[in-house]
């Protein structure tokens, strides 16, 4: 799905560079966060746009750390604003999958023009970020119907803060794309998360 190529390869290369997170580290406990068996796949075959390979390594993949990913996507119609994106998200739960709702545009939420996203992500006239800029892909809507690919390229995921209900355990994620109440293409993925408080001591010398 190439919308979904697209906007995820954005959010990856509009991480904070590494230095914007030593406030952070500076803590005395700080959370670092794996997120282990990541998995995705198209929900079923014939959409206009769907995912035709994703990679992604180590795994686990660290948070904060390095991920190397490359992707690639098809669209057979040209994706233009509005475009929304429906997102559910689910916890597994004594052995059943519970839904989360929509917290603070968290959790299964539904977005109805995910090209205005991008334009305050990134303002129009402003380069893509790398390595999109690199690569000549597109990161505002309208996108040409065709062929998208990243090669493999490497992302700095910064030390984030986890909202509170967002815990160690194993996750479901589906995202659907529409346009004019039509649907376009769907990705599912699954992952595990699992977050632990790493005691740093912080040693002051007077000279």
């Amino acid at each position: 799905m190439k919308c979904g190529v697209l906007v995820a390869l954005i959010a990856f290369s509009c991480f904070l560079p590494e230095d914007s997170c030593s406030l952070q580290r500076m803590n005395r406990f700080n959370k670092k966060t794996k997120v282990l068996g990541f998995s995705w796949g198209n929900c079923k075959s014939g959409d206009a746009a769907y995912m035709k390979t994703l990679n992604a390594s180590p795994d686990p993949i660290p948070i904060p750390g390095f991920l190397t990913a490359d992707a690639s996507g098809t669209t057979s119609v040209e994706l233009a604003s509005p475009l929304s994106v429906n997102l559910t998200l689910k916890r597994e739960v004594a052995g059943m999958w519970v839904k989360i709702p929509c917290i603070e545009d968290l959790g299964s939420c539904h977005y109805p023009n995910v090209c205005e996203l991008l334009d305050q992500l990134i303002p129009p006239g402003q380069d893509c970020p790398e390595p999109l800029h690199t690569y000549g892909l597109p990161c505002h809507c309208p996108f040409k119907a065709g062929d998208y690919t990243l090669p493999s390229s490497q992302f700095y995921i910064p030390n984030v803060e986890l909202p509170g209900w967002l815990t160690n355990g194993q996750y479901k994620v589906q995202g659907v794309l529409g346009s004019s109440d039509k649907e376009l293409g769907c990705l599912k993925m699954s992952f595990s998360l699992h977050t632990n408080n790493i005691q740093r001591d912080i040693r002051i010398s007077v000279l």
